[in-house]
């Protein structure tokens, strides 16, 4: 072996080192960069889930130390709470109500406001300022307007000469009620997706399509909507997991409207949510292994429909570049 090979391969292994080292040193500067975000991750997060599945199979009431019972907290849960089943039509109800007009709403502001007419801006601030506002602000502004008695609502359908309806005092349209809620609250932030996406779709595929005497519908179905799959597929599945997790509004509408208190479940339980129905469990019956073991069956199915949306996707979302799959 000559002396230059030998310099060579000791240039070659140096290098190599240094630049391990440095990849190293960039790799400590990031985690540190990211170390809150990873603690809080662990506590609040992954130690919390965690802990929900080791405490769903036990009796555990706070006041005692947690007994192992098995699956003896899911037979009761399947078998014997005919309560759990009116929470789980409840949130498929409002999930299948909310998501997709939740959807629709959203996709019809983002098409609105994009558009170059005067105060367009101001437009897009006052449609997701709503976003902004807290559930609970949100929901005691909307109980008032559903009021029976003297709600702007009810007065405003009297005007143009429909009946009133009870909302929240009525089994029949609280969770309605409930959905017009969310669709005040949730379109904004979906919109503003929906307006993201449309920005980015170039301008030549429509007047390519212009050109071929496309009109606006054809340039909308064939052009606009499958570009803007992708935040379809990611507001779809953000609005399934908030759907499921709706609490804080039905919690505080059940004692502003047919509740005599929070949680209460509303007139006929018709507002009973799950995560209602679990925080009633947990916090009034201070039965923490029943209530671990709901969020444990509410985590496998979010993860189930997660799985499953994407999944499938690849048969209706549109990636620009890419083939269908």
């Amino acid at each position: 072996m000559s002396v230059d090979s030998v310099v060579v391969s000791f240039k070659q292994r140096v290098g190599h080192k240094l630049r391990l080292n440095r990849r190293m040193r960039q790799n400590i500067t990031g985690y540190i960069f990211i170390l809150p975000w990873l603690i809080s991750l662990i506590v609040f997060s992954m130690y919390p889930i965690m802990a929900s599945f080791y405490y769903s199979g036990t009796d555990y009431t706070i006041m005692n130390t947690p007994t192992w019972v098995g699956l003896k907290q899911y037979e009761a849960m399947f078998t014997k709470d005919p309560l759990y089943w009116v929470s789980v039509y409840n949130s498929l109800y409002y999930a299948l109500l909310a998501v997709p007009l939740q959807l629709v709403f959203a996709l019809a502001l983002a098409l609105l406001l994009n558009t170059n007419v005067r105060g367009v801006g101001m437009f897009r601030t006052i449609y997701y300022l709503p976003s902004l506002v807290p559930v609970v602000a949100a929901t005691i502004m909307f109980a008032f307007l559903f009021d029976t008695r003297y709600g702007l609502i009810n007065e405003g359908l009297n005007l143009i000469g429909l009946p009133s309806f009870g909302w929240l005092k009525s089994a029949t349209w609280s969770k309605p009620a409930l959905v017009i809620m969310s669709l005040w609250g949730a379109t904004g932030w979906q919109m503003l997706i929906f307006l993201a996406a449309i920005k980015e779709i170039p301008k030549v595929y429509y007047e390519a399509a212009m050109v071929d005497g496309a009109n606006a519908w054809q340039r909308l179905v064939k052009i606009t909507i499958p570009l803007v799959t992708p935040a379809l597929l990611f507001n779809l599945i953000m609005g399934v997991i908030e759907s499921f997790q709706v609490f804080s509004s039905a919690f505080i509408a059940t004692a502003t409207g047919g509740g005599s208190t929070a949680s209460s479940g509303g007139p006929l339980n018709s507002l009973l949510v799950y995560l209602l129905l679990l925080y009633r469990y947990a916090f009034r019956y201070f039965q923490m292994g029943y209530a671990s073991a709901m969020a444990v069956v509410l985590f496998i199915a979010l993860v189930v429909i997660t799985f499953l949306l994407f999944r499938f996707s690849g048969r209706w979302v549109f990636y620009e570049g890419a083939m269908r799959r």
